[in-house]
């Protein structure tokens, strides 16, 4: 724990080790306590990915924690709860269109319209990242392969892979909350891709 502390300190200052660190030291038993709420490999890799994209983007405050785990852990929960919130809202809109389908009616051309705008939206979020960006966030989104895949395939470190992906979701997350879609939209994301 007092190692984090330190660690923590560095992180503040900018240091990637100390980052690279923590990351290593924290993300499977984060992503199991995620998984357990999620249900979902993907989704629980994700938000720990997300995680640590905030930790690194707010490092500067990072000194002031003390209890690291406990911290990672309540904002995971919260995190997760969110998704699901999100999600499940989602999924009753599904519904809600299939009822309508099954019944004879269509789709409203506003629900149409939302879906397509923000489908052209995250297309273009993501045609904007650099193309070896792009290549990696595809093959994992698009393919569903894993990054020890991707890195073999790339003949890249699975290190890469990860940075790779943390950079390519902070910037689609960026695009979007730029274009009108609020952060409460981006879990969507993976329900979309």
């Amino acid at each position: 724990m007092s190692d984090d502390i330190t660690l923590l300190t560095s992180l503040a200052t900018g240091d990637e080790q100390a980052f690279d660190t923590l990351f290593e030291r924290h993300k499977d038993k984060l992503y199991n306590y995620l998984l357990k709420i999620t249900k979902s490999p993907e989704i629980s890799e994700e938000i720990v990915i997300d995680i640590f994209v905030k930790i690194w983007v707010g490092r500067e405050l990072m000194s002031h924690i003390r209890d690291l785990e406990r911290f990672l852990h309540k904002v995971a929960y919260h995190k997760a709860i969110d998704f699901l919130r999100v999600a499940s809202r989602h999924a009753r809109l599904q519904k809600v269109y299939i009822e309508r389908i099954e019944m004879g009616t269509e789709k409203l051309a506003d629900d149409l319209v939302i879906d397509d705008d923000f489908r052209q939206i995250l297309h273009k979020a993501i045609q904007q990242l650099p193309p070896q960006r792009k290549l990696i966030y595809s093959l994992s989104k698009e393919e569903g392969l894993t990054y020890d895949q991707i890195a073999q395939a790339l003949n890249l470190s699975r290190n890469t892979i990860k940075n790779s992906m943390m950079a390519a979701t902070k910037s689609i997350s960026e695009f979007l909350q730029g274009n009108g879609f609020g952060k409460a939209v981006l879990p969507l994301l993976f329900l979309m891709i």
